[in-house]
């Protein structure tokens, strides 16, 4: 860009800025949204539910399938190229 550019698109600085920001928050909230870690921590402790009889078979069942429906999204996601 020359300086010639540089002053003429001035004006429009804090319009890129807000846009920088919006693409880093998006960008921060789709790595948290695709993150497998909170549903294998999810799974564990269903899993530890189950064995201490806090819930039972059917709930278990619902509940993870729910949850591997999730993981499936995740790596779905993660295979088309995306972190």
């Amino acid at each position: 860009m020359g300086l010639f550019t540089q002053i003429a698109t001035l004006p429009l600085a804090p319009v890129r800025g807000v846009v920088w920001v919006v693409e880093r928050v998006r960008e921060a909230a789709e790595d948290e949204y695709y993150d497998p870690a909170p549903i294998h921590r999810a799974l564990a402790e269903l899993e530890a539910e189950l064995e201490a009889g806090e819930i039972d078979e059917e709930t278990f069942d619902r509940r993870e399938d729910e949850l591997l429906d999730r993981l499936e999204e995740i790596m779905a996601y993660r295979s088309e190229g995306r972190p």
